[in-house]
């Protein structure tokens, strides 16, 4: 590989290698351990290694991706694509051949191993309130002396059997108001929507006789990197189904400052995002509908939540504004939407509710979160983490609530990290080191065996170990640091310093040997200082806020933090606590809420009322911009060393001895790696 050759960047994973022109797509992922599919071996077959090339500008990666960046549509893609089809944008990665620069896109389906979404729906007593229900109804036949609609008499009928007055209903309803009526020898069943009292009703469905059916509705949780929806049934409020996907926003950049940069570096970008997004939301509705069995047309209410950024992509608003000051939102009030006016797939009069945006840069999600958790009517001080690539925290009691939101990137994620992965079968997510040998074991995501016991390699030869993902790189790192592998400004200790061969030197610093799979053809994991600079600034942009809003409430200490988000309920409260992650607090009062921004989402789509009172609280929620605070700053330079540089964290040194050790021998570490500075002679 030459300098000169053009340079291959692959999302999500953020890898990177540059190839000569004419190299496959599926050998380049290949050489750089990217999760590409195949089964044919590369014959153009099996279809396993679709890909998605992204074009345009992309400041992010320091590259501009020409249309000309692949090879030419060739016959087999061709034949293909004739014969079975090939989703609009998508190429085979064994045919497209590196031509210039170029960004892909592995999508979800694409990855042998494929992810596991660990958005599930917690256990939640909620008062059920649905806006859409069912109501059996007897009309009166049409009389020649009293002449009126089928549709007012419909109206009438709800109005004297239900107490109903007014409703009306779409075109759509119209269309075959008439026969199902008739059908139906004039008893009918119909699904109204109404949303709270004084707003009119709406007749969104209507079945001849006596319909025994249920309905749906969606909650529907839009992240930077994931989208999880769980399935409701609107009757009785069960869960019958969730399921998640990977957002296919990714490929125009893993944060959202890198998706605002797409928009505004490329002509029709925002707009491609959002077909992007509608497109995999749809994915989204066919999966779970299946997992179901039911027909999506029975989902006839959604409610989303999502941050600012996704929040304006999934509704077509171009998000420029939010990305300079004063980061204004296009609309910060809660939205009653029809399906079909955002091309969802489901019910095309199903009503879609978005909670409400708190500030520019704290979304429906933290709205959400506020729904779930309720810090407003805590006796307690609590601080509430939403632990994501955009983190939402709320930190309030009784008395008030504020918020921010902090950019802590997709490390915690998994990626931009060197073995790093999404959680999937196979991933590291549980480490120990030995403080004596400082040799490692480990679990992973599929396997209930430590990597040190019986039985541990024929449990894992389905999956194989095939990286760490994010709560296993929070411990990783954290072990690192309780067993002296790692100091507190991040550097990597040579064989001499930590006493183990493990650490190796890499490059210019030294990187820590995790597994070597390479005798039996599998990867090579280790944990590079890259990777934990990546993690120090993670971790450093989400206790500065958390800090910043303790500022503001003029506190130092909190009584309770509760951990939410997509992998919250995995994160050990001690290891994010080593890390530095969140304030010193007693272990036993950080507590998890797994995924607190659907659970409020789920709430918000059985009670109606709670949608009114989410409405409420919102304009009750003091906003913190972390972008325009002055100690921010302070507080991240502070937080980037391992746990704290100035913080004393009395509480956690009550439970762990962390070791006074400094291997910065010959100079000082930068940013990219933490290169040493070269003595002047």
């Amino acid at each position: 590989m030459s300098e000169t050759d053009p340079l291959v960047v692959f999302t999500p994973s953020g890898k990177r290698g540059r190839f000569p022109v004419g190299t496959p797509i599926l050998t380049a992922a290949r050489q750089l351990g990217v999760d590409l599919d195949s089964v044919c071996g590369g014959r153009g077959i099996c279809s396993k290694c679709q890909i998605t090339p992204s074009y345009g500008e992309f400041p992010k990666h320091g590259v501009t991706v020409a249309d000309s960046a692949l090879s030419e549509w060739n016959s087999v893609e061709a034949r293909y694509d004739e014969k079975r089809g090939l989703i609009s944008g998508r190429r085979l990665g064994c045919q497209a051949q590196v031509m210039g620069d170029v960004v892909i896109d592995v999508p979800p389906e694409s990855q042998v191993h494929k992810q596991v979404v660990r958005k599930r729906a917690e256990a939640r007593d909620i008062v059920m309130n649905p806006s859409v229900r069912m109501y059996y109804v007897e009309v009166e036949q049409p009389d020649m002396h009293e002449p009126s609609g089928d549709l007012e008499r419909l109206a009438k009928a709800l109005e004297e059997q239900w107490d109903i007055a007014g409703a009306t209903a779409d075109l759509g309803v119209l269309h075959g108001l008439q026969p199902i009526l008739r059908k139906g020898e004039w008893k009918v069943t119909v699904a109204v929507q109404q949303h709270s009292e004084g707003q009119t009703p709406k007749v969104i469905q209507v079945w001849p006789g006596f319909y025994e059916g249920k309905i749906f509705g969606l909650a529907v949780d839009l992240g930077s990197t994931t989208i999880a929806a769980h399935l409701c049934d609107l009757t009785d409020g069960e869960v019958v189904a969730s399921s998640g996907i990977m957002n296919p926003q990714i490929r125009f950049g893993e944060d959202l400052m890198s998706r605002v940069s797409y928009s505004m570096m490329n002509s029709g970008g925002a707009a491609e995002m959002t077909a992007a997004v509608r497109e995999g939301m749809n994915a989204l509705f066919d999966q779970i509908s299946q997992e179901a069995e039911i027909d999506k047309t029975l989902i006839m209410d959604a409610v989303f939540v999502c941050n600012p950024v996704m929040h304006h992509l999934f509704l077509g608003i171009d998000p420029f504004e939010l990305g300079q000051a004063p980061f204004a939102l296009g609309t910060s009030s809660s939205l009653n939407l029809r399906a079909r006016d955002l091309d969802l797939d489901i019910h095309p009069n199903a009503d879609i509710y978005i909670l409400p945006c708190i500030a520019g840069h704290v979304g429906a999600d933290a709205a959400a979160v506020a729904l779930s958790e309720a810090p407003d009517k805590s006796k307690d001080l609590v601080l509430v983490v939403d632990v994501g690539t955009n983190a939402e925290i709320l930190l309030g009691n009784a008395e008030k609530v504020l918020a921010c939101s902090s950019p802590t990137g997709p490390a915690f994620e998994g990626a931009q990290i060197s073995s790093g992965q999404r959680a999937a079968p196979g991933a590291i997510e549980r480490v120990e080191i030995d403080p004596t040998t400082k040799d490692v074991r480990f679990k992973v995501i599929g396997c209930d065996l430590w990597s040190d016991e019986d039985g541990f390699a024929e449990a894992t030869e389905a999956t194989g170990i095939t990286g760490i993902c994010g709560s296993g790189i929070i411990e990783m790192v954290a072990e690192m640091r309780l067993t002296g592998i790692l100091d507190g400004p991040g550097l990597i200790g040579s064989p001499e310093q930590t006493g183990t061969s493990r650490c190796f030197l890499d490059g210019r610093t030294y990187s820590y040997m995790v597994w070597d799979g390479s005798a039996e053809g599998g990867p090579v994991i280790t944990v590079t200082n890259r990777d934990i600079r990546e993690i120090q600034m993670a971790k450093a942009a989400l206790y500065s806020g958390a800090r910043l809003l303790m500022d503001k409430f003029g506190v130092d200490e909190v009584d309770r933090v509760v951990l939410a988000g997509a992998f919250g309920a995995h994160i050990s409260p001690k290891h994010a606590m080593v890390l530095g992650m969140i304030p010193d607090a007693p272990l036993d009062k950080v507590t998890s809420a797994g995924n607190a921004a659907g659970t409020g989402a789920r709430i918000a789509l059985l009670n109606t009322s709670a949608r009114r009172e989410i409405e409420q609280t919102v304009h009750q929620i003091h906003k913190i911009e972390t972008a325009i605070e002055p100690r921010f700053q302070e507080h991240f330079v502070n937080a980037s060393n391992i746990p704290n540089a100035v913080e004393p964290f009395p509480i956690l040194k009550s439970i762990v001895d962390l070791p006074d050790v400094n291997f910065n021998t010959g100079g000082d570490t930068g940013g990219e790696g933490g290169r040493r500075r070269r003595r002047r002679g």
